[in-house]
């Protein structure tokens, strides 16, 4: 990913007000993001702990525009509870302890986020999608599945689930 001013990342929203924008609070790493090793920018707002940001590069998500996409999440306040030992990020597809998945709702673009509408994932909780699949950073699960495909097919996939979970949050209404 082409490095962002905080400037073009703010401008990238989609789905919040330009005031919402304005307010929330970029990375506390942001000068040192390893940039050649995102697919995207994810982080939880380190001054609103139940919000979190993905930033998607330009030409990213066909018919989103000529610059970077920017979606707006909310994390839920009361944590699942569950027996299942272990999750699965649906974004990367790797396999986390059940605390290291997240379910993240973003409010759809345009009216129909006004109206309420949302659409939701299950993610990575650190939102480092990008440096799982490339071996930069491992889970903390004990038992770990490994892949018969390489890394270069992991971030396809990465990126077409990504793409994917965009397009939902720009459609107008639930499909």
């Amino acid at each position: 990913m082409e490095p962002l001013s905080e400037k073009q990342i703010r401008a990238s929203f989609v789905n919040c007000s330009k005031g919402d924008a304005a307010r929330l609070r970029l990375p506390a790493d942001f000068a040192g993001l390893p940039w050649e090793d995102l697919d995207f920018l994810g982080w939880r707002d380190p001054g609103a702990p139940f919000r979190a940001h993905l930033v998607l590069p330009s030409g990213a998500v066909p018919d989103a525009g000529a610059g970077p996409l920017g979606i707006t999440l909310r994390v839920p306040e009361k944590a699942r509870t569950s027996a299942v030992k272990s999750s699965l990020c649906r974004i990367c597809l790797t396999g986390h302890a059940s605390s290291g998945v997240t379910l993240l709702v973003a409010p759809r673009a345009g009216a129909s986020g006004r109206d309420g509408n949302t659409v939701g994932v299950y993610v990575c909780s650190d939102l480092a999608c990008s440096l799982y699949v490339r071996g930069r950073r491992q889970p903390a699960l004990r038992t770990r599945h490994e892949e018969s495909l390489g890394v270069g097919e992991r971030i396809d996939r990465l990126r077409t689930n990504l793409v994917a979970f965009a397009g939902n949050v720009l459609l107008p209404s639930a499909p």
